[in-house]
């Protein structure tokens, strides 16, 4: 038997062309899971989402009909095959996207990063995974309702979600006079400090290092005014973290 022939036997057009419209349709809800992502500039952005997306529908497509040829007509299976759990190729799609989520997050002073993007890539896959097994309509909700939360919770914050993170840093030639200075400053811009490091230089100067967080941004006229009341700031910097 040829390949061509092998080909026909196992699907037929009709059936080929839905595999590949499953196919098409999970880059299409990666992109739309991606494009929101790549708005915020995250780490993976609509090329990311695509392949994760169409990958794991692929795996499933493979998983699922893959291994149509090992089953007789009668429905008998060919020797070696019986007990075979074809299934297991889509089930390591779950744990193989792990390795790539665990790339996009990392740790940047006191936040951690790439969460929810790793959690997006993860979602994407069980997307694609629902596409690749035919169930287009649950999939295409799916997509809607994670776009739809990423957008929302994004406008919307709540929780710890809705204060914002600044790193201070500040050099200082009067450490002392400066920390009762700064608890002051911080208690008036009511603002927490999550993570602080203080090192003392060899040239008598002291360099602070901070995290903070409170409802909004600590802006730039307000580091400003901060800076010109004390003299003993020989630099500072404010740089929020997103």
């Amino acid at each position: 038997m040829s390949f061509l022939q092998a080909l026909h036997t196992q699907f037929n057009p009709a059936q080929v062309m839905d595999l590949c419209l499953r196919l098409l349709l999970a880059c299409l809800f990666g992109s739309a899971i991606g494009f929101e992502r790549s708005k915020r500039f995250k780490e993976a952005g609509i090329r990311t989402h695509i392949i994760v997306c169409c990958g794991a529908a692929l795996f499933m497509i493979v998983s699922k009909y893959g291994f149509a040829d090992l089953t007789m007509a009668d429905g008998s299976s060919f020797s070696g095959t019986r007990g075979a759990d074809p299934a297991r190729v889509a089930a390591q799609v779950v744990s193989g996207i792990s390795f790539l989520c665990a790339g996009v997050i990392f740790k940047n002073s006191g936040t951690v990063k790439g969460l929810t993007t790793a959690a997006g890539l993860w979602f994407t896959a069980g997307i694609g995974l629902t596409t690749g097994a035919g169930m287009l309509l649950i999939a295409f909700v799916a997509t809607l309702l994670v776009c739809l939360l990423q957008i929302l919770m994004h406008r919307y914050a709540v929780g710890a979600d809705a204060y914002a993170a600044n790193r201070l840093q500040f050099t200082v030639k009067n450490g002392f006079e400066f920390n009762r200075s700064l608890t002051e400053q911080l208690a008036l811009w009511d603002a927490q400090v999550t993570e602080s490091r203080i090192d003392r230089s060899k040239d008598g100067t002291t360099e602070y290092d901070l995290t903070v967080r409170r409802r909004d941004e600590i802006s730039y006229e307000e580091m400003k005014a901060f800076m010109e009341a004390h003299e003993e700031i020989l630099r500072a910097s404010n740089s929020p973290i997103r």
